[in-house]
């Protein structure tokens, strides 16, 4: 049942296209097209973090990795659920962009894994309303434009959104994790050198 309306609500929505919306959602579902926003977003945590943002960059590129290669390996080739633009009941019902599909199969959907991994991994260290706002709806077009050109269903979408959330949320609980033990050791270190330096101080 679930699956059926799955379907049904990926070819009403799937219908709604034009010549002019065809470009435009080819556009953003592209990968260049979004490296300046990845900068302005790198340049920005880097500019509110200065010391820690090695760190914090090297937690950005693992959870990038994880929604990437996890919607892949443990989903896409697990689960084998087919993209409808190659389900065979489907034939002649999906309007596709130049024609493309993409691979066999598409639970879930490794773009909005992607996106809602940058998204909520993103607003969670620049924590701005209107940025938060504008991320999310950022990430939820770009899951759209998947079901618009018909290599997804929406719950393959909604499934990859969820997925990416999770790694990105997961990310940024590790990265706090690692950074409160730096700062203790740090810290542990700091009130023993003074104690050291107090003894020298009373023996002297």
């Amino acid at each position: 049942m679930i699956e059926n309306i799955d379907r049904q609500l990926f070819l009403f929505l799937n219908s709604l296209n034009s010549p002019f919306w065809d470009k435009v959602m080819s556009a953003i579902s592209g990968i260049l097209i979004w490296v300046p926003l990845y900068v302005a977003i790198l340049v920005a945590i880097g500019i509110k973090y200065r010391k820690k943002f090695l760190l914090i960059l090297l937690f950005i590129i693992i959870a990038a990795i994880s929604a990437d290669q996890v919607s892949v390996h443990l989903f896409k080739n697990v689960f084998h659920r087919l993209r409808p633009c190659h389900e065979p009941s489907l034939q002649g019902m999906v309007h596709l962009v130049e024609c493309y599909c993409g691979g066999l199969y598409g639970f879930v959907s490794s773009h909005a894994s992607n996106s809602f991994n940058v998204a909520v991994l993103s607003l969670l260290f620049i924590r701005k309303k209107w940025f938060s706002v504008f991320i999310l709806f950022w990430a939820a077009v770009v899951g759209y434009s998947r079901i618009y050109l018909g290599v997804h269903y929406p719950g393959d979408v909604l499934a990859g959104a969820l997925l990416g959330s999770l790694i990105g949320w997961g990310g940024y609980e590790l990265y706090k994790i690692i950074d409160y033990r730096i700062i203790e050791q740090r810290d542990n270190l700091r009130r023993s050198k003074n104690e050291e330096q107090t003894n020298s101080e009373i023996r002297t």
